[in-house]
């Protein structure tokens, strides 16, 4: 697949089978994270993976809409400095976590993204120091359904491009 497809294709998954992920399947994940590029090379992020079921369930608690990190084979916490410091910090982060997920994709294991909003309950269940913040979390796993991966997408999904596209100025 190439990168233009996996963009094209990739969706949302938050519903995962059983099946586990393999250790190369989780290092390569991991790995296009840390690969990501960030604002003058800082990689600001540290990442937390996470297996064990009753802390991901645990964690999928600690936001509104982050239920599907309960059924995850894989989750990954990214923590960040202190965003406030520069704008730049979450960008990085979220690069991080597209990379991974289109590392993830690629390899036919479906993602969904998670905001955190309980910020003391997540640093509580997995102990991370003071000066890092929890804002993002990423769900990985087989879906329920591997069709998913293939099925093209919607028509009307996405905005035409000439809806939100500007030359030179407004």
């Amino acid at each position: 697949m190439n990168v233009s497809e996996a963009i094209r294709m990739k969706r949302a998954v938050r519903q995962f089978s059983d099946q586990p992920l393999s250790d190369e399947e989780i290092a390569a994940i991991l790995q296009a994270g840390r690969r990501a590029q960030s604002s003058k090379n800082t990689q600001p992020w540290q990442f937390i993976a996470i297996q064990d079921k009753d802390n991901l369930r645990s964690l999928s608690e600690c936001g509104t809409y982050a239920g599907h990190l309960a059924g995850a084979a894989l989750g990954v916490a990214i923590l960040t400095p202190d965003p406030a410091q520069r704008f730049s910090i979450m960008l990085d982060a979220g690069q991080a976590a597209a990379y991974m997920q289109l590392a993830a994709w690629e390899m036919g294991i479906g993602s969904c993204l998670a905001t955190i909003y309980e910020l003391e309950a997540a640093r509580e269940l997995l102990g991370y120091p003071d000066e890092f913040h929890l804002y993002i979390a990423i769900s990985f796993g087989y879906p329920v359904d591997q069709a998913y991966l293939t099925t093209p997408p919607q028509k009307g999904g996405r905005r035409p491009l000439d809806e939100i596209l500007r030359w030179e100025r407004w």
